[in-house]
């Protein structure tokens, strides 16, 4: 049987992240470089990323670098030199935008697209696969039976899905609305979130049609349940969104999904993990107890009803119960989860905001709040910080480990240590020593100073001693000979970590469409020389350069028809209001809303 590679890919924020991530079982990482990344916020130095990826090179777990932003003309020259100081440092690909840096002197680095290049079709990863990329991330909007289309279109290029973590309203790459408005452009990674903003509908006549609603926040993506179908449809990475996290959160995260996917490779011999090594838990993962809104498949299924969150953008938590009776001091909750001392908690009020209190003291099913909330009889209650949980991980909660087998034989000069590891990776330490025989058996001391691998990365799975004589052999020339074979193979794994690399060569063929509107996000001369060069004919500059009054800020699967249930293509009810229908921002802003039934999306426009 023919095993396939499965890549679990875990965000980093920092250092401190990236290491987190591998010790929890990541088999890529993938971090911001020093400028030019889709989160300004999550930037490194390379400094850090080298030390990244001189500790995941020991656990053959692939570093991968954000370079997604697009780039001004003036930065091009110091973006390339970036990218050669990245390559030279043994990051393993660039996660990139800007087609300009595939006009750039590069290094033999392999490249992956970006989501912000909107992949979606099987027209448009086909072009890339023949520019050069081997790697392509989709848009997260897409079905199993979209993902698999491409996979059969494209059975060579690597796909990587997102299966986890906060959702974007508009296709990644397509929306301007915050350079729109407040000139911090989501395409050079300093996103404002408008999504996250309560908003007023209202129709044409200028009826309200609700108030206060979050209409454009998703909730949080989780696919746990759903990686099995992901592999079999032609996933390759799985992938983690979070570069903004803190280190809880990827700990807890990166743990389920290695559980989770572990099980399945149980179950399904035909895929493998790409990196090395088990991973030991000292603690049982739970999602809901990291940042999330609530959990959707999006659009997995194809078009789903459930996606919207108009509650709120900020964290529910588990579901913990509901508020039985109210007290003086305490609340009487009514629930399966205990609540600890020092844990915050939330409910959603009577006007749909969501609320929180600190829990000051438990005593069994009451709970003695900081100050009491507003809350009545029958209302859920969540828990979005969980006290004991976040001590648990904020303590070592997990260790990566390879597996070696030892030799430890005699020699004409004395003896010999042969180590070798899960990936076949060996090394032989030799000692010079005079053989004297021993008064008491040796074997259980041998055993035991050689199998003394705490505080490496290693465990032992087998030691085998082959000895003509019980020989005397000091506890201290073992763990000396021990500690000179860790060294080795660790010095012998970095050396030996097998780097991909990749020289692409000047492409021409076609691009899929030969007229560039902004919606190209062409920013410099090398990204518009590089579509020249693959036959388009007109090119608007990107948004960012020349603001299009007239242009569409917004394009999302997601739509508001549907959510309130007056869809004309899959819904009976029709809508007692007027189109077309606006969302009034906190500040007054109006958007009109457009909806294109024949690709299925909503579509925002500034009014």
């Amino acid at each position: 049987m023919r095993k396939r590679e499965i890549e679990l890919l875990a965000p980093a924020k920092n250092l401190e992240c990236g290491i987190a991530a591998i010790d929890h079982g990541a088999d890529a990482v993938y971090i911001g470089a020093p400028k030019m990344g889709a989160r300004v916020a999550a930037n490194n130095s390379l400094e850090d990323i080298a030390a990244l990826v001189d500790y995941a090179h020991l656990f053959k777990v692939k570093i991968y670098v954000t370079v997604n932003t697009i780039i001004k003309e003036e930065e091009l020259q110091e973006t390339e030199a970036m990218i050669w100081d990245l390559y030279r440092i043994g990051v393993d690909a660039l996660i990139i935008q800007d087609m300009g840096i595939l006009e750039m002197n590069l290094p033999p680095i392999p490249l992956h697209s970006s989501t912000q290049n909107d992949n979606r079709t099987v027209a448009k990863v086909q072009f890339l696969e023949k520019a050069g990329f081997e790697q392509v991330v989709l848009a997260r909007e897409l079905s199993l039976n979209e993902i698999r289309k491409i996979h059969e279109s494209c059975p060579n290029v690597k796909l990587e899905i997102f299966v986890h973590g906060a959702l974007c309203v508009s296709y990644s790459g397509q929306c301007y609305v915050s350079e729109a408005c407040t000139g911090r452009s989501a395409n050079r990674g300093a996103c404002s979130q408008f999504c996250r903003l309560p908003f007023t509908l209202k129709d044409s006549t200028d009826k309200i049609i609700a108030t206060d609603k979050h209409f454009l926040s998703m909730k949080d993506l989780n696919q746990i349940d759903r990686l099995e179908e992901l592999l079999d449809a032609g996933a390759y990475s799985l992938k983690i969104e979070g570069r903004l996290k803190d280190i809880s959160y990827v700990k807890n995260v990166t743990a389920a999904y290695r559980q989770a996917l572990d099980k399945v490779m149980e179950r399904r011999e035909e895929y493998m993990r790409s990196s090395s090594g088990i991973t030991q838990f000292t603690f049982e993962p739970q999602l809901d107890k990291s940042f999330s809104r609530g959990f959707t498949n999006l659009f997995l299924d194809g078009r789903q009803s459930d996606i919207a969150s108009f509650d709120t953008p900020k964290s529910l938590g588990e579901e913990m119960g509901y508020m039985k009776e109210a007290r003086r001091n305490f609340l009487i909750v009514a629930g399966v989860k205990p609540f600890h001392n020092g844990d915050g908690a939330c409910f959603i009020d009577e006007n749909g905001k969501l609320q929180g209190f600190r829990v000051n003291k438990v005593e069994g099913n009451k709970i003695y709040p900081q100050e009491m909330p507003a809350i009545k009889p029958k209302t859920i209650i969540y828990r979005n910080f969980d006290q004991e949980f976040d001590r648990l991980l904020s303590k070592p909660s997990a260790e990566r480990l390879i597996a070696v087998q030892m030799l430890f034989e005699e020699t004409a000069r004395g003896f010999r240590l042969k180590m070798v590891d899960e990936d076949n990776f060996s090394v032989y330490v030799d000692v010079d020593a005079d053989k004297e025989l021993a008064r008491s058996p040796q074997y259980d001391n041998i055993h035991r100073q050689l199998n003394k691998l705490g505080n490496t990365p290693f465990y032992m799975g087998e030691i085998q001693i082959n000895l003509s004589q019980e020989w005397f052999i000091p506890s201290s020339i073992l763990a000396n000979v021990r500690r000179d074979a860790v060294d080795a193979l660790i010095e012998v794994r970095k050396k030996e970590y097998p780097r991909e690399e990749i020289k692409l060569s000047p492409t021409s063929h076609p691009f899929i469409v030969d007229n560039l509107t902004y919606l190209g996000n062409v920013m410099n001369t090398k990204a518009e020389s590089f579509y020249v060069r693959h036959n388009v004919n007109h090119i608007d500059p990107a948004f960012e350069k020349q603001h299009v009054a007239d242009g569409v800020l917004m394009f999302c699967k997601h739509c508001i028809r549907y959510s309130m249930g007056w869809c004309p293509t899959y819904q009976k009810n029709k809508s007692p209001y007027q189109e077309p229908y606006y969302l009034v921002d906190p500040n007054g802003n109006e958007f009109k809303l457009q909806f294109d039934c024949k690709n299925c999306q909503m579509k925002v426009l500034r009014k």
